[in-house]
């Protein structure tokens, strides 16, 4: 039965290496956090609604209209957070989703994480929080800062429970400052939307002198049956939930950001290992992962 097991996760994670024309290398896409979401992505993916593509078409979530058509009272609030400088990266290591980005100079304040609570969202954005109340379909929403220079490398999203969904508020309108997914490109424009599947992958850079600011929202990935959507919302309330970071002292910090606190501070031992010994570090990991792909097969 092991053996079952661990021959379905390969072929789970062969399905997410080979889903799109743009590829990571093989052995990171082997250990990356989307092959360890393999399986649970499986399921969404073969019971979605949704077209197996970069930019699925945007007429299925007629629910969402109102976010554009408030844009500039969204974009004022975001406005007033930027002059706050309330837009911000994690203070102390607790974002497990995003803590990557923050090397390059993203940015983000969250105004809706699932089931998470953030009174620092009601507090500075009571407009935009109601208006994202009022749209059932967006489980998580934030404002996200790409400064000029800044770039995010290229990665898949674990979890594809979600779409993502962008809204120019405050953006360089110029092509120079881009997403783009699996090999196909949007710009950001002021007042204009786009929905992508994050689980391909995707990779972005402000190469514009001017800063941009969106709406990033997750969106819930329609399915073809009620029972796969209730599995979906149960997923996306108890896993993206655990994952949940503040903004400020009194808002909902998930067990998945605690733990990565500690992650982190291992993570630092293991950078110096790294830089005293890169030989020995390389022997040491491959050692790790030889034994507990044992310890699988012994179990």
């Amino acid at each position: 039965m092991k053996y079952v097991a661990v021959g379905f996760l390969f072929l789970c994670i062969l399905h997410v290496h080979f889903r799109g024309k743009v590829r990571l290398p093989f052995m990171r896409q082997l250990f990356d956090h989307s092959s360890f979401m393999a399986p649970i992505n499986l399921f969404m993916q073969v019971f979605s609604r949704v077209p197996a593509q970069p930019f699925p078409d945007p007429e299925p979530w007629a629910d969402l209209a109102p976010l554009q058509q408030n844009w500039q009272v969204i974009r004022s609030e975001a406005v007033n957070l930027l002059a706050l400088q309330k837009i911000k990266a994690a203070e102390q290591n607790n974002d497990a989703g995003f803590n990557s980005f923050f090397k390059t100079g993203w940015k983000r304040f969250y105004l809706k994480w699932y089931a998470a609570g953030h009174p620092s969202a009601e507090r500075f954005c009571p407009q935009t929080v109601a208006l994202l109340r009022g749209i059932p379909s967006v489980k998580a929403a934030m404002f996200a800062e790409l400064p000029p220079g800044a770039k995010l490398n290229p990665h898949r999203d674990p979890y594809a429970g979600s779409l993502r969904y962008h809204l120019g508020l405050s953006t360089p309108n110029d092509d120079r400052c881009f997403i783009e997914v699996d090999g196909q490109r949007h710009s950001w424009r002021d007042g204009q939307s786009v929905i992508f599947d994050e689980t391909y992958i995707h990779w972005a850079v402000n190469g514009s002198e001017t800063n941009r600011v969106i709406l990033f929202c997750d969106i819930e990935r329609p399915m073809r049956f009620r029972w796969a959507q209730a599995i979906n919302r149960w997923l996306g309330r108890t896993l993206m939930t655990a994952a949940s970071s503040p903004n400020e002292t009194g808002d909902q910090t998930g067990v998945i950001s605690k733990l990565f606190t500690i992650s982190y501070v291992m993570g630092r031992y293991r950078r110096r290992y790294k830089e005293w010994n890169k030989t020995a570090y390389q022997v040491t990991k491959a050692g790790l992962i030889i034994g507990l792909v044992g310890l699988i097969v012994w179990l």
